[in-house]
């Protein structure tokens, strides 16, 4: 897997060192979790605090979209 360096925003979570794309969508989960910003009423969404709005640029994303959008934030190391 092939090392991507983080945007700011996303350093902001998943830390600054260049990851495989892999390892940041499992640190954002991690993230997710640790901090309950799963929907409730429907788990497949995520409901965006201050530090994953950033990333994200809305208050509520699908497991679907996140993917996509995390893309916009990692650039060849």
């Amino acid at each position: 897997m092939k090392a991507l360096r983080p945007s700011a925003a996303l350093a902001a979570i998943v830390g600054s060192e260049p990851l495989p794309r892999t390892e940041a969508i499992k640190r954002l989960w991690d993230y997710i979790k640790a901090r309950k910003l799963q929907n409730p009423a429907n788990k497949r969404n995520i409901l965006c605090d201050d530090a994953l709005k950033a990333v994200m640029g809305k208050d509520e994303v699908t497991m679907f979209e996140m993917t996509g959008l995390v893309s916009r934030h990692l650039a060849s190391a």
